[in-house]
């Protein structure tokens, strides 16, 4: 039987905000509740904004990207055990991962009728990360492109628990 002490620790180790798998890949990267790097969003923020492609294609930067660059970004997950459908995804948030394509996110968004730019990368198989001003994200990769949830929180569970993202020709 767990003491009420020991019970009370393990609660404090877990958050209720992410799926099990999401917070143990999350803590092993070093997040914890209240994490917060504002500077280092806003650096990304400002060389996404001054980049410029040879073609004259420029970044979208919005709110929810910010703020999802603050709580996350720099972060590596390497997720633990087998994917339920796929092999899961390690994953390097870092927006630079995307400077270069600027056209690419530029396409999608007009496509979606929203505004997206770049959240990471998929480590292994170098697809981009992007996420739209609503706060959806989706990865682009050689294969086609993926909606991988309605919010940062979800999109990771489907990376790091290795869920089958549906094609977004298949939305």
């Amino acid at each position: 039987m767990t003491s009420t002490n020991e019970g009370q620790m393990h609660a404090d180790r877990t958050s209720t905000r992410f799926a099990v798998p999401l917070d143990a890949a999350l803590r092993a990267a070093g997040w914890q509740p209240g994490r917060w790097d504002i500077k280092q969003a806003e650096f990304w923020a400002d060389a996404l904004r001054e980049h410029e492609s040879p073609a004259g294609h420029r970044h979208a930067v919005f709110p929810a990207a910010v703020e999802a660059w603050a709580e996350f970004g720099g972060l590596h997950l390497k997720p633990t055990g087998p994917g339920r459908q796929i092999a899961p995804a390690a994953v390097h948030l870092d927006p630079l991962h995307g400077l270069h394509m600027a056209r690419t996110l530029g396409d999608l968004g007009r496509a979606l009728d929203t505004e997206v730019t770049p959240l990471g990368t998929e480590t292994d198989t170098h697809a981009l990360l992007a996420m739209d001003m609503e706060g959806r994200v989706y990865a682009l990769d050689h294969t086609g492109d993926w909606y991988l949830g309605p919010t940062i929180e979800q999109a990771l569970t489907t990376l790091v628990t290795g869920m089958d993202p549906p094609r977004l020709t298949a939305i």
